[in-house]
């Protein structure tokens, strides 16, 4: 653990289960989720969220991959100046809303209903969390991807591996194979912020689907299983300073 390490990559999720968009750097606030990560949801049938009392749901009550694979073909990007998300899907007129507003709610609504057809096996509905993440799991403030322990599982799996199959918030490159699943507890420096590990991040069908063409192509959980005993990979944290982070920027231990 003592190689030196860097962030690879940054990325947000502002709607859970859309398009993950890159980042040149991210401000993190102590005590907050990600910037710009998981800010929206899209339930299928009523979920029983409640915007006035917030709370954790599980992620298959959403429109999301490990429910619905081809939601990986539909390609969005969110402007956070002005609130509006432009989205695309093959066979399908682009559309750009405003996300939150009412109006453009409803539109998107409306829109992917029609791109996902049966998928859509209930009405959709876009949730605006005000404040609230729709986090696979409630303590998944940030979440961080290691570079060297997918390619190890690509490596025995004999097949490389697109990191956003993953949809963490920072890929770091530089650490030991699967060191993330020996640190809960200990905090460490990224950048400018300070982050404690709180637990490795149990995978789900998610990651079988390939997200450039919406096919469930893999069953990596099976693999992982097999192959280490566990179903992990990724690592969960909480953010204890605040600070800005930057790609390139390095990650250090701290105890």
């Amino acid at each position: 653990m003592t190689a030196p390490a860097h962030i690879a990559a940054l990325y947000r999720h502002p709607v859970k289960g859309l398009t993950p968009e890159s980042l040149d750097a991210a401000w993190l606030n102590a005590g907050s989720a990600f910037p710009g990560d998981r800010l929206f949801a899209v339930e299928i049938g009523p979920s029983g969220f409640d915007p006035e009392a917030p709370a954790h749901i599980s992620k298959m009550r959403f429109a999301v991959l490990a429910r619905i694979p081809a939601l990986a073909r539909v390609a969005s990007r969110w402007d956070e100046a002005t609130g509006d998300l432009t989205v695309r899907a093959p066979g399908a007129e682009p559309m750009t809303i405003n996300l939150g507003q009412p109006d453009g709610d409803r539109g998107l609504e409306t829109w992917l209903t029609e791109v996902l057809g049966e998928e859509a096996t209930a009405p959709l509905k876009v949730l605006d969390g005000r404040g609230h993440r729709f986090m696979d799991d409630p303590k998944g403030a940030v979440s961080i991807l290691n570079l060297s322990s997918l390619r190890d599982l690509s490596e025995r799996i004999g097949r490389p591996l697109d990191p956003l199959r993953f949809r963490a918030n920072i890929h770091v490159e530089g650490w030991d194979p699967w060191i993330e699943n020996d640190v809960a507890g200990r905090s460490l420096r990224v950048g400018e912020a300070k982050l404690r590990s709180i637990k490795p991040i149990r995978r789900c069908v998610a990651v079988d689907v390939d997200p450039a063409t919406g096919e469930r192509d893999a069953d990596l959980v099976a693999d992982l299983v097999r192959l280490y005993g566990h179903a992990f990979c990724g690592l969960y944290l909480l953010v204890q300073e605040t600070g800005e982070i930057a790609v390139n920027d390095p990650v250090e231990w701290m105890e």
